[in-house]
């Protein structure tokens, strides 16, 4: 199902600013061989793009999550498989049970030995990972992150949610406007060390400096690790710690559902305002029970879908991830390569009591 944005007025000018079981076995990947010189990032090739290269049958594409048990990386990852059977490529998920910096090396290098076609990751830690990814490169494995950056130097595209300056700015403006621009207010990311929520958090402390959010003061940037569990515990010590706190904006998935669990059952329902980025499954009965107004997400599925052709057209040589690049994302139509490597997938929609029910996911 592809959303149809909804950016309310309010956000025009932010608009116009980005389980599947744990698995180590082979799937039988495409034979390379060791003297492969690798891309231009890895070796220092002069890699060109043929746009017209059709895309290769057979292709072996490995999804590596920030953690197998999240909910929202198996909506992505999933859809990416299923992508790839348009294609007549094969795609498989792999990837640890937690969220920790290094948590994912083990798995690049196990899927290197398994000469897959490409490696697509949504990194835990943008640096963490570069050592072994760069290994992939150079026996010209195509890696393409999502959801969540390396170092560029590490990959070939980033196949982005949305403008991470869109993200982090309506975030702000959606608890500004249910707060009336007044009140102490927290943030409960995923890990310390995401690239994704930091540089959400970097847009959201820039918006929240102009003239117009001066009555509203960050007091706690906390971190759940993606972890249900230490999210609830967070989203607790958060209202115990700061009694006068009114807001939490909480940019994941894993995030908001805990801490909109806790508060529903909490003397702080009706009194502390949450919002941030969900599943419409996961915050449906919490918008109906009236714990939370307004979040907001893109279509998880989607996500999935554009990493897995951008993973074949690099395995085919129909882009090499410069700017400007173009190729064909199957239903999505064309995209475009921008600078840095990004390919942006869309505005996100802002879920409510109004339309929360026409989407699941």
């Amino acid at each position: 199902m592809t959303l149809r944005p909804r950016v309310p007025r309010r956000l025009a000018a932010v608009a116009t600013a980005s389980v599947l079981a744990l698995s180590m076995a082979a799937c039988g990947g495409t034979t390379k061989n060791d003297s492969d010189s690798g891309d231009a990032k890895a070796s220092g090739g002069g890699a060109t793009a043929n746009p017209n290269a059709p895309l290769k049958k057979g292709l072996k594409l490995a999804f590596l999550p920030k953690q197998v048990n999240n909910p929202y990386e198996t909506i992505v990852d999933k859809a990416g498989i299923e992508a790839a059977k348009e294609f007549e490529g094969e795609a498989k998920e792999v990837g640890p049970s937690d969220a920790s910096a290094s948590s994912q090396v083990s798995y690049i290098n196990t899927l290197i030995q398994q000469r897959h076609d490409a490696i697509l990751i949504a990194a835990n830690d943008e640096n963490a990972v570069c050592g072994p990814l760069k290994q992939a490169m150079a026996k010209n494995i195509k890696i393409v992150a999502y959801d969540s950056d390396t170092n560029p130097d590490c990959r070939d595209v980033f196949i982005n949610q949305a403008s991470s300056e869109e993200i982090g700015r309506s975030e702000v403006k959606l608890l500004a406007e249910q707060l009336g621009h007044k009140g102490e207010i927290a943030i409960l990311s995923a890990t310390a060390n995401a690239t994704n929520q930091n540089t959400w958090i970097k847009f959201m402390k820039d918006e929240l400096a102009k003239p117009e959010y001066s009555g509203m003061k960050l007091v706690k940037v906390a971190y759940g690790d993606d972890d249900d569990q230490k999210s609830f515990q967070q989203t607790q010590g958060l209202l115990q710690a700061y009694p006068d706190l009114k807001g939490i904006i909480s940019p994941t998935t894993v995030g908001i559902a805990a801490a909109a669990r806790y508060i529903s059952g909490s003397k702080y329902k009706g009194k502390v305002a949450l919002t941030g980025l969900g599943t419409p499954d996961q915050m449906r009965k919490f918008v109906k029970d009236g714990t939370v107004k307004e979040f907001e997400l893109w279509d998880p599925k989607n996500l999935g879908y554009l990493a897995s052709y951008a993973a074949a057209a690099l395995s085919s040589g129909q882009i090499t991830g410069a700017e400007g690049e173009k190729f064909k994302a199957g239903k999505l139509g064309d995209r475009t390569i921008g600078a840095n490597g990004e390919v942006i997938l869309g505005p996100p929609t802002v879920f409510d009591g109004k339309n929360i029910d026409e989407y699941h996911f």
